[in-house]
């Protein structure tokens, strides 16, 4: 991804693209499967803005997109595209960004009221114009009080205007967070893209390789209602336990623009009624496997702590954060659809049923296969 960021900002100041935040993830996988970042609410997800894709399918043919046909086009651009083949290219649509654009980050720990800051930005985040995207990261840290921790939660935004006109929508929509001018920068976009990874030169861009290599397990919800601030409490007494150490929730709000797309426009469906999306993570960097199995329990039991507050029937989930808890061919072979269905269900929602049809015109056999990948139809689909 930051290759293509890179790219664009060699040719244009006022031109972009709605991908990921972190910049060394791979486009095949990202674009296969939705694939968001800041500019997610005005622009949509980056499979939203893709154009064409050559794709080498199960009888090793290369096509693009008037060969391989629409179905098959509609299934990749978030439906996963690893379950139909090898995806070599995307062509992509570039969407227009201001030549000015205005970033804050501003922490707040529950000392500081993070709590009632969190539950106002349930209210408004969703709501705010599509020029505007406030995530926030929520982690445990040192506490003034020595040998303590509290609840840090980190606003981050990037907004596609100036700095006065960034003041006096915060003024009027989030007075509350107590956002200040110094808290702010004016920049270009592809420096905003450096400023939320924190690279220093664009250059950075170009570096394939990840700067960690801990190990780490990750869940994913949607949020359709506000939590109560008595929820939040709870999921913050969760933070302070052993197993949390390594712990980041990532909160991200839908609504502009994802309002407005049909959830069978292609695969992710998760679209007009959903607040935020939500990301737990647990990154350990010890290899004993007693220490692995500490953190992976605790995110399951956050998880399992969460699902009063989150989407039901089916309780969504993201499928670029893979969550082989939530079903899985441990074989790697055959899949029935009902098996697949577990998983399939909160990815795609009704979307699942169209894919599976796909799957089974393109790769009857299976040929294309991992631990959720989508199964074909035919009940002799197997090598």
């Amino acid at each position: 991804v930051g290759e293509l960021y890179y790219s664009i900002s060699e040719k244009s100041k006022t031109l972009g693209f709605p991908a990921g935040v972190f910049t060394t993830v791979g486009v095949g996988g990202q674009f296969g499967g939705g694939g968001y970042g800041f500019l997610l609410r005005k622009h949509g997800l980056a499979a939203d803005n893709i154009v064409d894709a050559y794709i080498v399918d199960a009888k090793g043919r290369l096509l693009d997109r008037e060969a391989m046909s629409e179905d098959l086009f509609w299934a990749i651009r978030g439906g996963g595209g690893a379950s139909f083949g090898v995806i070599v290219a995307w062509k992509v649509k570039l969407v227009p960004v201001p030549p000015t654009v205005t970033v804050f980050r501003v922490a707040r720990t529950l000392e500081q009221n993070a709590t009632k800051l969190i539950h106002k930005w349930q209210l408004v985040a969703s709501k705010l114009d599509g020029d505007i995207a406030i995530n926030i990261l929520v982690h445990r840290v040192n506490s003034s009080r020595k040998g303590e921790f509290t609840i840090e939660a980190l606003f981050q935004s990037l907004y596609l205007g100036g700095l006065d006109k960034l003041m006096h929508l915060m003024q009027e929509t989030f007075p509350e967070l107590g956002l200040k001018r110094e808290d702010c920068a004016e920049m270009t976009w592809i420096d905003s893209v450096l400023y939320f990874v924190g690279y220093q030169s664009r250059e950075a861009l170009l570096n394939r390789s990840q700067t960690t290599t801990d190990s780490f397990k990750a869940k994913s919800d949607f949020v359709r209602n506000p939590i109560p601030e008595a929820g939040l409490e709870g999921l913050w007494q969760m933070l302070y336990e052993d197993g949390a150490q390594g712990a980041l929730l990532v909160l991200f709000p839908f609504g502009a623009i994802m309002d407005t797309i049909p959830e069978s426009e292609i695969p992710f469906p998760h679209r007009s009624g959903n607040l935020y999306l939500v990301q737990y993570t647990v990154h350990w960097l010890e290899e004993e496997d007693e220490i692995a199995q500490k953190h992976i329990s605790w995110v399951r039991r956050l998880y399992t702590y969460m699902e009063p507050f989150v989407s039901k029937s089916p309780r969504a989930a993201y499928v670029n954060y893979r969550d082989l808890d939530i079903g899985v061919n441990n074989n790697i072979g055959y899949t029935s659809y009902k098996q697949a269905s577990i998983w399939g269900s909160k990815y795609f929602k009704n979307n699942f049923n169209r894919l599976a049809h796909v799957k089974t015109k393109v790769d009857p056999l299976n040929f294309f296969r991992y631990e959720q990948s989508i199964p074909s139809l035919l009940p002799e689909g197997r090598k």
